[in-house]
């Protein structure tokens, strides 16, 4: 057990190992991380679900308690990876931030496995919203070993960070970096910086990069996002939030890309005034 969470891991199709953390009692809500996170930080936002639900925190390959990525990683091994974890667990409800959400959401075209589907701006490739520039000089940084260099690419280009910040030379948002992340925050992160450029890629590889992809999803789809977010996730959540029957969207005031971490409260409190009542949800 690791901070009060039950552990357990099942197996994938291909016999990776997938492990997860369990808090809170209830109807099952499966959470999927972002790129260059794991499971358990999103253990202040499964603290707060636990009163409703039983949160299950999933450490996608590469993470934690499940085994590595291997090779060829696609987004098929991410959905069924968490397809697994649903049916073992009897989730129907999950939510995905940042890649996670889009794990999320193609899980959810592929099988009719969740009735409620809660995504905090989603990695989806949509025309104009998922900014690759910086993965080139990231890559080339991180084969020489300049690994802060790499994560400050990143930052840098991705489209997430203060627009002054994003204007200064790369040496200097790599010196900000290094005094903002560091410690234990620095080394949970760094080993994940490989697993983040396959992620970025199979995001961009995936066909069709508009809402329309995701006209197929049958469950009810809440689409949140910060109001300090770039604009460019408002044109995401509002092109999901048109082509999607029965969605709801809302920005959250003075959270950014990644209040599930940092804010849980605000994230949890949203969800749950939100989603259909945890007592007519099917128990596992």
């Amino acid at each position: 057990m690791s901070g009060g969470f039950r552990e357990s891991t099942v197996s994938a199709a291909d016999g990776t190992p997938i492990g997860f953390h369990s808090a809170g009692e209830g109807p099952g809500l499966v959470v999927v991380s972002a790129v260059l996170s794991t499971g358990l930080d999103y253990g202040g936002l499964a603290s707060d679900l636990a009163g409703a639900y039983a949160v299950h925190l999933l450490d996608r390959r590469g993470r934690g308690l499940s085994g590595p990525q291997r090779s060829g990683h696609s987004i098929d091994d991410e959905c069924d990876d968490l397809l697994t974890v649903a049916a073992a667990t009897g989730a129907t409800t999950v939510f995905g931030h940042s890649f996670g959400g889009l794990v999320a959401l193609e899980a959810a075209r592929r099988a009719p496995a969740f009735h409620q589907v809660v995504v905090y701006e989603p990695g989806v490739p949509i025309a104009g919203t998922m900014r690759l520039g910086w993965l080139g000089p990231y890559e080339e940084r991180l084969a020489k070993g300049d690994r802060r260099g790499a994560f400050a690419c990143m930052v840098k280009g991705a489209g997430f960070a203060p627009r002054a910040l994003s204007a200064m030379p790369l040496w200097y948002v790599r010196a900000v970096l290094r005094l903002a992340v560091r410690g234990d925050h620095w080394r949970a992160m760094e080993p994940l910086l490989e697993a983040n450029v396959t992620e970025h890629r199979i995001a961009a590889a995936l066909a069709s990069p508009t809402a329309e992809r995701y006209r197929s999803v049958n469950a009810a789809v809440l689409l949140l996002g910060g109001g300090r977010s770039p604009h460019f996730i408002r044109d995401l959540l509002t092109q999901l939030n048109s082509t999607l029957t029965g969605s709801e969207m809302a920005l959250l005031p003075g959270l950014d890309h990644l209040a599930p971490e940092h804010q849980p409260a605000a994230v949890a409190a949203a969800i749950l005034s939100r989603l259909k009542p945890p007592g007519d949800l099917p128990r596992p």
